[in-house]
């Protein structure tokens, strides 16, 4: 089992008084005629994010010192919930704060992009920079990076497959040759740089229950990382995997399946409930419960996708208390967490474990603090967990790469 660190890099220094005369009928986003308002980047102060930036890299290091398997990056734009622009760039910032930790994807939003080839070959960079540590998660994109970078959400799945497909064809196709597709016209394809995995790195799809992206990460042997769930919702993902794998001719396991957990260690039970509060300013920011047009604009996603979504909003828009209770967010010591965490190994086995242990105002020392128990009593507990349960180890996870690469070449030649 991979046990990996995450952490969405809030920008949390802003002034709560300002947050809160948005927050919460106009927040995170509202129309006026045809105009989205945002909370304005008036309130942006760089010395606080100066300061936040240096307090990660910080904890990161102090992540694979407690023994952590990998770290997890993502992407984000237009809002304080992520600080991170660019998850390249936050990739090659750990390929230099780190020197064992794989650096898990989730991920570049391939329908952002216009030239999927440079994408193919910053991501051969960072593979090769560090040493093949690289695991590429491929995304579509939140409704909010559509409205953000002014992309056509009608097409978003178009261009996202189609640009998988020719960022796998650009890794393992010799040059030059020429594409010709619906969304993207290469006339040159012959990156000069290519990753050091072979036939290319592993690839992760990140979601939120969506049928068609389950669907898509089966048929290609991609693990699929779910985002935080229900028990039942992410029972049913699997099952839905499991029966697509199964009609692509191979039998899923738990290299195939990803959670991604909200879970916070602190010394004290009370202290543990106070930080994990900040998980619901998080939800807030990010959701935009209430806000449809935001999350999920029109054309973006399809009938079953947008249904499954709204399910997961009504879980987040639950109190605390109600997730404490669900296990969707899981605080407490490490005697505590444990066997809650247990419950999850148990019942829906994954192969990578996802912790996002840091969120909202949680501040450095905390954080410190949550990783520091982490390593010390929580990840050998769940090693030994692993071990009886018969999860993967991290060298394993390499498994599905040959069928991924044997089923992303079926009729992509363009």
């Amino acid at each position: 089992m991979l046990l990996t660190y995450f952490t969405e890099q809030p920008m949390s220094a802003y002034p709560e008084l300002e947050a809160r005369i948005i927050a919460p009928d106009d927040h995170p986003a509202r129309h006026v005629g045809d105009t989205i308002v945002l909370f304005s980047n008036k309130h942006f102060d760089r010395q606080e994010a100066s300061r936040l930036y240096q307090e990660r890299l910080i904890e990161y290091r102090a992540v694979e010192e407690a023994g952590f398997d990998a770290i997890m990056v993502n992407e984000h734009h237009g809002g304080p919930y992520c600080m991170n622009a660019r998850c390249n760039i936050t990739s090659a910032a750990l390929v230099v704060a780190t020197e064992r930790v794989q650096i898990l994807q989730a991920g570049n939003p391939l329908p952002l992009w216009d030239n999927p080839v440079q994408l193919a070959e910053e991501i051969a960079m960072l593979d090769l920079m560090s040493g093949g540590r690289i695991f590429a998660g491929m995304i579509r994109g939140g409704g909010p990076e559509q409205i953000i970078n002014d992309v056509n959400p009608v097409y978003n799945r178009e261009r996202f497959q189609e640009a998988h497909d020719l960022i796998i064809k650009a890794w393992t196709t010799p040059g030059p040759f020429r594409w010709d597709g619906e969304h993207y016209q290469v006339r040159v394809v012959n990156p000069w740089v290519l990753p050091l995995q072979q036939p290319h790195p592993r690839i992760l799809v990140p979601g939120v229950s969506s049928p068609e992206t389950i669907e898509f990460a089966a048929r290609h042997g991609y693990p699929y990382l779910g985002l935080n769930t229900t028990m039942d919702a992410t029972k049913k993902m699997w099952e839905h995997y499991h029966k697509i794998a199964a009609e692509a001719g191979f039998e899923s396991g738990p290299q195939h399946r990803g959670y991604l957990m909200r879970l916070h260690v602190a010394e004290t039970e009370e202290k543990a409930r106070q930080d994990a509060e900040e998980y619901m300013w998080m939800l807030g920011e990010f959701t935009g419960i209430g806000r449809p047009h935001w999350v999920a604009p029109t054309g973006y996603s399809s009938f079953d996708s947008r249904m499954a979504r709204l399910k997961n909003i009504k879980n987040f828009a639950s109190s605390l208390d109600d997730q404490l209770a669900a296990g969707t967010i899981i605080a407490g010591t490490p005697e505590s967490v444990i066997p809650k965490v247990r419950i999850w190994l148990e019942e829906t086995r994954p192969g990578i474990l996802v912790f996002q242990a840091n969120e909202g105002k949680i501040d450095h020392a905390s954080s410190m603090s949550c990783i520091r128990l982490m390593g010390e009593e929580v990840l050998p507990a769940l090693r030994e967990i692993a071990d009886e349960l018969e999860l993967l180890g991290p060298g394993e996870m390499d498994a599905p790469v040959s069928l991924a690469h044997q089923r992303s070449l079926e009729g992509v030649s363009r």
